[in-house]
């Protein structure tokens, strides 16, 4: 029997997490942020933009809307707290703005793949102001065959108005931020939100027309032990969601201080961690969910699973998509593009934003230029992450290949001369692997730029 065969029990399990943990890249994009250098200026971006939907299967649109009323402890994102909503108009034109650059450069009637609206709290914005920016966003575009639109909303701040003016313009997915359904563990996190909130508008959704649902799940969390995990789960899979993100909090209180209302004292130890992701991964492939690529879990039925199942997921920094497009156009504040060229980030700081664009002077503030190297890595982390194999033919100019061997020796990978594949059940550690790959990670490795990753 091959080594990696070898079937691991839990203890061993455990041993291994505890062995392979540091902290590390989510792998959203390759190189990871901290690592990029060399910002494309806006010439050369404009054009690499242009050359690419001129031969690609469409774009991949992101519009960042910050805004949010209650600031989550628990996020890292990027966002605006306020509850004054003379925000939108102004903002939605702003965003506007962006996008007519882009028009100038793209064909006259772009073609769609996917578009996607996050935040902050997209839904903090009134059903009349996700009009206008969806009727002008989307006018004289075409979305393609297969195309996803899919925003996320807040439980407490969603409508129906909001969600039929959505589905008026091709909405079909919608994403909620569950976290926790406890209260205590919500109280810690600043957002209150009962089950019945969530079944209602999943309700509602689901109603008006949605075919897809998606919950995020979090454990991890301040106070968060393993019995009210096993109730978050049972709660979500009562209302049978199409989609589900069950990730572990990532505690960066020095990238994000309003995670410190509570302090690392206050969170599951490595042990507890690791019981309730193993717990939530056995209820939901219990429960007929299959799991996807890294923290994803979903119904036989959804185009994620399908795509997985064909060889065709892909992802971005909009998470794991069926998508199969090279350029990502990001707009708004702190919004990342990405095309073959590399990859370009707004200003953060919507008054900066706005001053740029009334100047008509460059909106990036940050940027990386693949290298050769980078995209021969990138491709292979690509594929890890997507399919859990990929082809190393040159494996030795650029991988860890002691932790490759250890890996392979501990049943977590199958490592052949010219191969990699990532053994079932071994998706927790997909960044380990990952990593393995990335000459970027083999110094500094306790360097606090990143979340632990087991």
């Amino acid at each position: 029997m091959h080594i990696a065969e070898r079937p691991i029990d839990m203890s061993e399990r455990f041993q291994l997490v505890q062995k392979y943990s540091r902290r590390l890249p989510r792998y959203t994009s390759y190189p990871p942020v901290p690592d990029w250098n060399g910002t494309p200026d806006e010439e050369a971006w404009l054009t690499s933009v242009a050359e690419t939907v001129m031969t690609g299967e469409g774009i991949s649109l992101y519009v960042h809307l910050p805004y949010c009323e209650r600031l989550c402890t628990y996020c890292g994102c990027n966002k605006r707290i306020t509850v004054n909503h003379k925000v939108e108009m102004p903002y939605v034109n702003d965003v506007l703005r962006e996008w007519q650059r882009y028009r100038e450069v793209l064909p006259d009637e772009p073609v769609i793949a996917e578009l996607h609206l996050g935040g902050g709290t997209p839904t903090f914005f009134s059903a009349e102001a996700l009009d206008a920016l969806l009727t002008q966003l989307l006018k004289d575009t075409r979305p393609a065959p297969r195309a996803a639109w899919s925003v996320e909303v807040h439980p407490s701040y969603t409508s129906a108005d909001q969600l039929n003016v959505l589905y008026k313009h091709g909405f079909r997915r919608i994403s909620i931020g569950v976290q926790s359904f406890d209260r205590k563990v919500q109280f810690l996190i600043n957002r209150i939100q009962p089950f019945e909130e969530v079944e209602t508008l999943t309700r509602m959704a689901r109603e008006i027309g949605f075919t897809s649902v998606n919950y995020d799940l979090l454990y991890g969390l301040p106070h968060q032990e393993l019995d009210l995990v096993l109730n978050d789960v049972k709660q979500v899979l009562k209302l049978r969601p199409d989609r589900v993100a069950f990730y572990g909090y990532a505690h960066v209180p020095w990238k994000h201080p309003g995670q410190r209302r509570y302090t690392e004292k206050d969170l599951p130890d490595a042990r507890e961690r690791f019981e309730s992701a193993e717990l939530g991964r056995e209820l939901f492939e219990a429960e007929g969910y299959v799991s996807i690529g890294m923290d994803h879990f979903a119904l036989p039925t959804d185009d994620l699973t399908v795509a997985a199942r064909k060889g065709k997921l892909h992802r971005n920094f909009m998470g794991y998509t069926e998508q199969q497009t090279e350029l990502l156009i990001g707009l708004g504040v702190s919004s990342i593009s990405e095309s073959p060229l590399g990859f370009v980030q707004n200003e953060k700081v919507i008054e900066r934003y706005r001053e740029k664009l009334d100047a008509g002077d460059s909106l990036f503030v940050n940027g990386h230029t693949f290298s050769e190297e980078d995209k021969r890595v990138r491709k292979h982390i690509l594929e890890i992450m997507c399919s859990m194999q990929t082809p190393l033919p040159h494996r030795r100019h650029f991988t860890n290949s002691e932790l490759l061997n250890m890996m392979s020796h501990d049943g977590l990978i199958r490592l052949e001369r010219d191969r990699i594949e990532v053994q079932p059940g071994a998706n927790a550690f997909l960044r380990s692997v990952c990593a393995a790959l990335d000459p970027k990670q083999n110094t500094d490795p306790e360097a606090q730029r990143y979340s632990v990753n087991l």
